[in-house]
């Protein structure tokens, strides 16, 4: 088949629209406008430019109304449902992109696209030249020809007449007849019941045609040849319905299908208001012509109105004494500066300073190189002389700092003795609280997103890879565009975020009072670090390849023969292949699932997953903890140091890393084996302060529920209170069961389980568990008012909020998919509640780190995990230490009910947990 200017490529847009539309996930912009058929159309059109760049080329779509294909059989297509609202609303849009593409649009009245495309076909053969038809249509295999071949975008795939045959069984000339005896269930049409594509192609290949099989009809035997022959009057139409016309009259040739320099402004434009960040960099971002988009009441946090890209030619690198003191000075008199660190590594505890770069300007800015180590290296200013001479106008609190990410340079300057005061913005904590559910808060993200600028990415000035360099080795002259950048879109991100955030005024308290602040406490807790028993964790690691031997050989037991114990296909094959267990979930390819939630599942009545999940469990704990804690112990502290972040859980809860502190089971005895090797120093003693069922009580403050009030204020077991209400038994009659049971219910609610969940937890039917939960908001009616309450509001306004103003955006809560309808309806109720312990943890860190800092006691906070905080203590200062830490904890909040803090001693953190 010819290429390049003969071909012409004819887009099948009305495959395009409804496969985009049900292939991407529920995409919205920021003022809740359904963006994902925009977004998969473009993509697909994007990429078929890009793999064959076409002189001639049309997109095809339905046009409104009837066709003659309605004409011959009225119930054509009567069973398709119509086009979802979603959809319907993206139409326009999606031929707006079209046209700025500089790509022919057609739409041709009583026919369908499928006939405007064959006939299209048709012609350009007819002058000679070969058509491409990008489609995932089977109807349209009928076309393919020695001039005719399809392709499948969404496939990667392409079909001549061999592809055709090995798809479908049968040559193309054969297709039509094919499908008028399957039929077609989307287009209502008629085939012959109960024949499938095997049947299908098994009498046609036997037969040669439809023709001769109808002829022969009374010899295909039983019910099937009834069948058959039942259909034989249906036959004929079914064949003209699925059968595309070739020859519709159209006032346009195929070599008039040229395709046009795009609309790059119009583009920019459409991208723009459809929040297509990255597309929208590709075309150089929004400039200063470029409209801004229309104000519209939003539900999640919106995009701002566009800004200029940046000129680089006002960055300066600073290499004299002279120049880095008149930018001193003026730095010294600016209200608010951007600054920001260049280092050798990502780890603070060991990364060293290569440059600074600042700007009290947008649009300019200058970095300060301090040690570019590379052949012909410009000579630059000392860098110990230059950190002395900043160290004043670092640590003085005036004037004020904004930067991106602030924790991880204020921790860098701290190896240099530098105290980095007067912290005024962060503009990662900006975004993040303006919307804590966008999926990236990195400067990078944050340009497109805010400013549609596509920044300078560290890749390209130190590449990638194995053959990545260390910043010290960049080139100065690259440096300076890269780092100097770093800074001004800082300081503009702030400009364009901070007017935003102070719409809303609970969110700027909650900025201040808790996001800001909590910077420097987490730095520090990440200096201090953990001391870790790297010995025990040894033996431990022994221990558990131990039991992972044993699993190993009691699963292969259980299934009867060796296997890969880590290969999801072979555990497969074993439990729904050879063990027949049941498929309670499949992979998007349409495989049985071995994810741990069906493991979990098939546990409660079959050995073999229950085991799987057992060496699963202890297979992390070992590569995770066991084997890699040692490695991670600095060589300078001796210590293990995690990072902490701020700006990823949308619910405000903080999450670690390198290691991650949080996912360490405290419910099984390995997860408390390697607790054990986290210790203090000699003469000192672990501490463990937790808050108490901290979501329930947050539950009993928002829902005002008298009953949950009254057992709070009691001081009762809030499990054994719950039992007693819901399943009538005296307080002193519950049971250990009935209390786990109460338990399961208290927990489950706040996390939006439904009876079917509940009845798996507890192993009951589901009509006992769906009973359980309505004595439960018999007895609780306040909780039950306060959940159809947020319901109602989260539909309403797109959000919910903590007690402390914290919002969590939910971009589905009226998504026309009920699963994620459903799905953001529970979040709905479950966010405050996590929301808001999120902000009480981080306000104990603030009131704590403060009183320890006040007081000089000698205790340290060395980690944070979930409602949570674990101390390493003097022993001689135990009993005040224990004292102070709860007070400040119980402190930091008056809500309805009491705040309750556990606290526990130990010689490592299991013992104090």
């Amino acid at each position: 088949m010819a290429a390049g200017k003969k071909l012409l490529v004819l887009v099948d847009g009305s495959s395009y629209l409804y496969r985009a539309f049900h292939a991407m996930p529920n995409l919205s912009n920021s003022r809740n406008q359904p963006t994902g058929a925009v977004y998969g159309v473009t993509n697909m059109l994007r990429r078929l430019l890009k793999d064959y760049d076409p002189e001639q080329v049309a997109v095809v779509f339905d046009a409104p109304g009837k066709t003659f294909r309605d004409d011959i059989y009225p119930e054509y297509k009567a069973n398709r449902p119509s086009m979802p609202d979603d959809l319907r609303s993206q139409i326009e849009q999606i031929h707006e992109i079209v046209r700025a593409m500089g790509l022919p649009l057609l739409m041709i009245e009583g026919v369908e696209a499928d006939d405007v495309i064959g006939t299209l076909a048709r012609q350009a053969a007819a002058e000679g030249r070969d058509a491409l038809i990008s489609t995932g249509d089977k109807d349209m295999a009928q076309l393919v020809d020695k001039h005719v071949e399809l392709v499948d975008t969404m496939k990667d795939a392409r079909y001549d007449r061999a592809g055709v045959i090995e798809r479908f069984g049968v040559p193309p000339e054969r297709i039509v007849e094919y499908l008028a005896l399957i039929g077609d269930t989307s287009d209502n049409i008629p085939g012959v019941p109960g024949v499938g594509p095997k049947t299908a192609v098994k009498w046609l290949t036997e037969y040669g045609s439809l023709d001769k099989l109808i002829a022969k009809a009374a010899e295909i035997k039983g019910k099937v040849g009834e069948k058959l022959r039942a259909a034989l009057d249906q036959l004929p139409m079914a064949r003209q319905l699925a059968t595309i016309k070739c020859d519709v009259p159209l006032e346009f040739k195929p070599a008039d299908l040229k395709r046009e320099a795009p609309d790059t402004a119009r583009l920019r434009e459409l991208f723009h208001e459809l929040e297509f960040r990255t597309w929208l960099a590709d075309l150089g971002g929004m400039n200063e012509q470029a409209p801004k988009p229309a104000k519209v009441q939003k539900t999640q946090a919106p995009l701002f109105d566009t800004a200029p890209t940046v000129s680089h030619n006002h960055y300066q690198a600073i290499f004299t004494e002279a120049e880095l003191d008149a930018w001193i000075k003026r730095l010294e008199k600016a209200e608010l500066y951007a600054v920001d660190t260049e280092t050798t590594s990502l780890d603070v505890m060991s990364a060293e300073i290569v440059g600074v770069s600042f700007t009290d300007r947008a649009n300019e800015g200058a970095y300060l190189p301090l040690a570019h180590e590379y052949p012909d290296a410009p000579a630059q200013l000392d860098r110990d002389a230059v950190l002395k001479k900043l160290k004043p106008l670092l640590e003085d609190p005036r004037p004020r700092k904004v930067g991106q990410n602030l924790k991880y340079d204020l921790a860098v300057l701290a190896n240099y003795g530098i105290t980095l005061n007067g912290i005024a913005h962060d503009t990662m904590l900006e975004s993040y609280i303006l919307d804590s559910t966008a999926s990236r808060h990195d400067m990078d993200s944050l340009a497109l997103k805010y400013l549609g600028h596509k920044t300078i990415k560290y890749e390209e000035v130190a590449g990638k890879g194995k053959s990545q360099i260390n910043f010290r080795e960049v080139p100065v002259e690259q440096a300076v565009q890269y780092a100097a950048e770093d800074a001004d879109i800082t300081l503009r991100l702030h400009q364009h975020m901070w007017p935003r955030l102070n719409e809303t005024p609970a969110l700027v308290k909650l900025y201040y009072e808790i996001e800001l602040p909590l910077v420097p406490v987490l730095a520090r807790i990440e200096r201090n670090g953990v001391k870790i028993d790297a010995a025990m964790l040894r033996k431990q690691s022994t221990e558990l390849a131990k039991r992972m031997l044993e699993l190993e050989r009691e699963a292969h037991e259980l299934a009867g023969q060796t296997f890969n114990l880590a290969s999801p296909m072979q555990i497969q094959e074993i439990l729904f292949g050879k063990l027949q267990l049941p498929v309670l979930k499949k992979t998007p390819k349409g495989q049985p699932s071995t994810a741990e939630e069906v493991l979990t599942e098939l546990a409660l009545d079959y050995p073999l997953p229950r085991v799987l999940l057992e060496h699963r469990g202890i297979a992390k704990l070992k590569s995770t903890y066991a084997d890699k804690l040692p490695e991670m112990i600095h060589p300078k502290t001796g210590r293990v140091h995690t990072s902490y972040h701020q700006a990823v859980a949308a619910t405000g809860r903080l999450s670690s890393s390198d290691p991650n502190l949080q996912n360490i089971p405290v419910r099984t005895k390995e997860g408390r084996r390697i607790r054990q090797a986290f210790v203090p120093e000699p003469g000192y003693k672990m501490v463990s302060a937790d808050y108490s069922q901290i979501e329930l009580r947050i539950m009993a403050h928002l829902s005002q529920d008298d009953g949950l009030l009254k057992a709070f204020a009691a001081g009762s077991d809030i499990h054994r209170a719950t039992a007693a209400e819901v399943f009538g038994v005296a307080p002193g009659d519950v049971s250990d069961d009935l209390r786990r049971s109460a338990k399961a219910i208290n927990f489950g609610l706040i996390y939006g389980m439904s009876a079917f969940g509940l009845a798996q937890q507890l192993k009951i039917e589901r009509s006992a568990a769906q009973k359980y939960i309505e004595l439960y908001f018999a007895r609780y009616p306040g909780v039950k008012a306060f959940m159809d309450r947020t319901r109602l509001q989260a539909h309403e306004q797109g959000y919910v909020e903590t007690v402390f103003g914290r919002r969590l955006y939910l971009p589905e809560i009226n998504a026309s998919n009920q699963t994620r309808r459903q799905y953001a309806e529970r979040t709905a109720i479950n966010a405050p509640m996590q929301g808001t312990a999120a902000d009480l943890i981080k306000l104990a860190m603030l009131a704590v780190d403060r009183w320890l800092r006040e007081t000089g006691l000698d205790v340290t906070m060395i980690m944070q995990v979930h409602d949570e905080l674990v101390f390493e203590v003097r022993a001689e200062v135990l009993e005040k230490a224990k004292q102070g830490i709860r007070e400040h904890m119980t402190g930091v909040a008056q809500l309805a009910v009491p705040l309750l803090v556990d606290i526990g001693v130990g010689n490592n953190w299991d013992e104090a947990h």
